[in-house]
Parts: C-alpha cells; structure tokens; sequence
C-alpha cells in the first residue's frame, strides 16, 4: 500500500477553504446614517463635533433608533469627509409629514437601486443598510422620498 506525504493531507482542506477566506463574498459595511441609536450622542463618533452639515439626530420613532442629520438639500448628506462609509446615495428628505426639519437617509430611489444591481428596493436596503429594512416612504408629504427604514 503506497500512503501520501502527511503535508498532502493538510495543503487539500487549506485548498479547499480558501475561496471562503478570500472576504470578497463579505457585505458592504452599513452606513453611518441608519446605525442604531438611543441618543444623538452615540451617532457619528468618528467625527469631531460639528463638522457635519446638520445636528446628529437620534431618530427614536425607529425600531432600535436610526443615526441621521439634519439637512437643508440632498448635497448636505455625506458633504463632510468619513461622514459616509459608502457611496450608497443619501436624500434630504423630512419624515412622518413633519416639514421640518429633514434628515439624511439611504435612498433607495429607482434609479439607486437599479444602479446597484439589485432585485428591488427592499433586496438593497437589506443588503446596505441591514437585514430587515424595507424601501419605504419617509411619510413627508409633498417632499417624500423613498428611503430604508425599519
């Protein structure tokens, strides 16, 4: 009986395991706007204190809390260097039909998840923001977006 080299018996399972370590398969880190929240103070940490354009805003109405800022545009939502992990788009938008203010959400706008190769608006906000959201209305009236929320 002829037997393999020991090593033979180690390098095939480590061959086998390595298109699972390559990482290219993990998910996209969420984004900072959507992290969950009981108080302004726990959103955006990593940046100093009034650099983003807007008030850090803890928006408790969601399930678990949702990292926002306040926002006169759309061009106000990732202006500040770091304040956005990725280049998902972020809208100004108000929310539950109060006017003012708005706040910066991940959209998930037609045209936004079409652009990231998703099924439809619910698969992207599972996918970027977390497992769970829905693409749903902020509820903002004449101004509504379509964002990911709980």
């Amino acid at each position: 009986m002829i037997r393999a080299p020991r090593s033979t018996w180690i390098v095939i399972p480590v061959a086998l395991l390595m298109p699972f370590a390559c990482g290219k398969d993990d998910p996209p880190p969420p984004e900072y706007a959507s992290q969950p929240c009981t108080s302004p103070n726990e959103c955006y940490q990593h940046l100093e204190g009034g650099t983003l354009k807007g008030d850090k805003v803890c928006l408790t109405k969601v399930t678990g809390g949702y990292c926002t800022h306040t926002c006169l545009a759309d061009t106000d939502c990732c202006a500040v260097e770091g304040e956005c992990a990725t280049s998902r788009k972020q809208v100004c938008a108000p929310f539950e039909n109060v006017a003012t203010p708005m706040y910066c959400f991940l959209s998930c706008e037609d045209a936004d998840w079409q652009a990231a190769g998703a099924s439809d608006g619910n698969a992207y906000c599972a996918t970027y923001a977390y497992t769970g959201f829905t693409c749903r209305s902020t509820g903002g009236g004449s101004e509504n977006r379509k964002i990911c929320l709980w």
